[in-house]
């Protein structure tokens, strides 16, 4: 299916508001800082790596807690523990003004490009390691594989080191039938960005892109208490993963 078609098909699920909540989906290799046990086959290669509602990637080391409560707390400006309407929208609207490098209010073409291979390439295949102190390696690796279709399709991660093959080891017991940034965030969005691009022609308008924001917002608070709190959001595919791994909760 060609990314128009994808797009289009997106476009009519969001203006429906029937976005179903993540299943399971491709994941990619992080390094392993621990030592293993029975349960870490179902790990290895997960990256700690959580994709907000309106796209913006937080990470964590292997064996921290998962991502989701770092941008739950970014998000909650009052951090009272309730994320309203307006915390929400203004977390989408920030993320938004981070990606329009030139303002003009409209995401091109070449500034999703840049989000996929530069912010969050695993989207496009590619991975992020993360070390305990938190820094962060970027492999630019893969354009075109699951989730894209770049010209780079099919080759080798770049490594900047010198390594001639750093594809990283295929997790075990997965569903590989899903793409793209499903796996690490709340909706069945292959790449959130181009979810709003509601006029199918490459373009991200900004008040297309609070137009998702708030359709999230609506479906994630299906009690309708007009605020969302941490323990009550749904768990992502990785999250449950290293959550089953670890057997405590990735939240704490």
């Amino acid at each position: 299916m060609s990314w128009i078609r994808r797009r289009s098909a997106l476009a009519m699920i969001l203006a429906s508001g029937a976005v179903p909540l993540v299943g399971a989906s491709p994941l990619f290799a992080a390094p392993r800082a621990r030592p293993r046990d029975d349960d870490d086959d179902e790990e290895r290669g997960i990256p700690n790596l959580f994709i907000s509602p309106c796209g913006e990637p937080f990470r964590a080391a292997t064996g921290a807690p998962y991502p989701v409560a770092d941008w739950f707390r970014q998000a909650n400006k009052k951090g009272d523990g309730k994320l309203d309407h307006a915390e929400f929208l203004a977390d989408a609207d920030a993320f938004f003004k981070r990606l329009d490098i030139n303002g003009d209010g409209a995401l091109s073409p070449y500034e999703v490009r840049l989000y996929e291979k530069t912010m969050v390439p695993e989207i496009l295949g590619g991975t992020v390691t993360v070390g305990q102190n938190g820094g962060a390696r970027l492999w630019l690796a893969q354009y075109g594989g699951p989730g894209g279709g770049g010209p780079h399709a099919g080759t080798q991660p770049i490594d900047p080191s010198g390594d001639k093959d750093l594809t990283p080891p295929k997790p075990k017991g997965l569903d590989e039938s899903g793409v793209g940034a499903a796996p690490y965030g709340f909706f069945q969005e292959p790449e959130p960005i181009m979810t709003a691009d509601f006029n199918v022609n490459g373009l991200i308008l900004k008040d297309n892109f609070l137009k998702v924001a708030d359709m999230h917002f609506t479906q994630l608070d299906e009690a309708q208490k007009g605020y969302l709190a941490l323990a009550t959001l749904p768990k992502t595919a990785v999250e449950k993963l290293l959550e089953k791994s670890h057997r405590i909760s990735r939240r704490s």
